[in-house]
């Protein structure tokens, strides 16, 4: 049976390496990766599925924001399971799991581009996106968004740009300190 915990710096390496074997060395080029260029994954919202002490599993946050608004959200991803372990429902476990957390802490808007099939399991969806855009080309198929709280995509629209969580206000509530 996995666990589910905060990720720890030294979960650094293994993340790394579990990404790469998942989407290949070259994802960083991905139009995701520009928003979270010189930006930090939100401590508080970045876990890991761990079996026997090992990272299998990994999912993380990103601070965002929507338009000129300037909306805050949260980018998810990437959800990475390592292909050994997939088919336990790690990935919709970590994905639940790092969600109520967001909720919890106050958050509201989370994207994501990713298999809307897959996602639509944990209330994703086309249509909340339908009106934003990201700062590269996407299968729009594959953008989606998620209201964390009733109506808070009502209105949102416009460019997807990244933020430094070190200055700005990512939630209405300030981020929880690592555990």
């Amino acid at each position: 049976m996995f666990t589910i915990a905060h990720e720890r710096p030294s979960d650094a390496a293994g993340i790394e390496q579990l990404l790469d074997l998942s989407f290949g060395a070259d994802r960083t080029a991905k139009t995701v990766y520009k928003l979270r260029h010189n930006v930090a994954p939100l401590d508080a919202l970045s876990f890991v599925a761990l079996e026997a002490g090992e990272i299998k599993g990994t999912l993380r946050f990103w601070p965002v924001q929507i338009g000129e608004a300037e909306v805050p959200a949260l980018l998810l991803g990437p959800l990475a399971v390592h292909p050994d372990e997939r088919g336990r429902a790690m990935g919709l476990a970590l994905m639940k799991h790092a969600l109520d957390e967001a909720t919890r802490l106050g958050h509201r808007i989370v994207i994501l581009v990713g298999d809307a099939p897959y996602y639509a399991k944990v209330g994703f969806y086309r249509a909340g996106a339908v009106d934003l855009q990201l700062p590269g080309w996407v299968d729009e198929a594959r953008f989606l968004a998620r209201a964390l709280v009733p109506g808070a995509l009502e209105g949102v629209a416009g460019m997807v740009r990244s933020i430094n969580p070190e200055t700005a206000t990512v939630a209405p509530r300030k981020q929880a300190a690592r555990r």
